[in-house]
């Protein structure tokens, strides 16, 4: 398990964590975790989108192409000797 040590945060953002804290009934541990949580779930949403974006893209760029589906492809492969 990660462990975070925050040297030399300010009194004011203490203090307003705190209260962040005492409001949402978790201890200042807890509400620290919460927030690095959901700061991962966020970047995670951006990957998403930054791949969804990208994916479409893509898909403009070759519509129209012939597309070989994909399990012809991994038929192809595992016939050719291939295994994941």
């Amino acid at each position: 398990m990660a462990r975070v040590n925050v040297p030399w945060l300010d009194d004011e953002a203490g203090m307003r964590l705190r209260r962040r804290a005492a409001v949402n009934q978790r201890s200042l541990e807890d509400e620290a975790r919460h927030i690095l949580e959901e700061a991962e779930g966020n970047d995670r949403e951006l990957r998403t989108a930054a791949f969804q974006v990208a994916s479409a893209g893509l898909r403009r760029k070759t519509a129209g192409r012939p597309q070989t589906p994909a399990e012809v492809l991994i038929r192809a492969d595992r016939d050719f000797g291939h295994r994941f």
